[in-house]
């Protein structure tokens, strides 16, 4: 399952699509088949049998469990309009992305600096540099953690040591206990 970090990119990515997904089950299946090129591949994406997917694809099956019409639409949509998805990260990965969220920051910092961990809402627009190393951790698959320290470095820089302006002792930050996390492109 995507982390919250993955998620917010795949929503990012979403909001720029020119042309909706199919939305009809027969619909996916076929646009599936189309771009994986047999049921047996988009069987093994979706967890079901190719038997299933091509009971899909006729109109036999109408209507798929929830559990399956959740991977057949997130596979739908991972593969949806991969050139716009392209341009864009690619345009984010010059200009940087905004990053929102609520969550709980703690830091390492010098004797006698507030490094408390506490709750707070930030939106702050991290440089290109870190778009890029966000985008380059999710095409290799490293996760959620990777992710969140990519972010927690950016939010030092941008924010806590606003860009080399002040808290140059501060030498780490976390991110915890994320109540939500947006991400948006430019």
């Amino acid at each position: 399952m995507a982390g919250e970090i993955e998620d917010a990119i795949e929503r990012a990515d979403r909001e720029h699509f020119t042309q909706d997904p199919p939305k009809t089950l027969k619909g996916q299946i076929g646009y599936l088949l189309r771009r994986m090129g047999s049921a047996k591949a988009v069987a093994q994406e979706i967890g079901v049998t190719p038997d299933s997917v091509n009971r899909y694809r006729r109109g036999a099956r109408k209507h798929a469990r929830p559990d399956i019409a959740a991977k057949i639409d997130h596979a739908v949509r991972a593969r949806w309009q991969p050139g716009i998805r392209k341009r864009r990260r690619k345009q984010a990965a010059t200009t940087g992305i905004t990053v929102e969220t609520r969550a709980r920051f703690g830091y390492t910092a010098p004797v006698g600096s507030t490094d408390e961990n506490r709750l707070r809402r930030l939106t702050v627009k991290l440089p290109a540099t870190y778009a890029q190393r966000l985008f380059d951790a999710q095409d290799r698959g490293l996760g959620d953690r990777r992710m969140r320290e990519i972010i927690a470095a950016g939010f030092k820089e941008a924010y806590f040591q606003d860009n080399g302006a002040r808290a140059m002792g501060l030498s780490e930050v976390q991110i915890n206990d994320i109540d939500y996390l947006d991400i948006e492109y430019y």
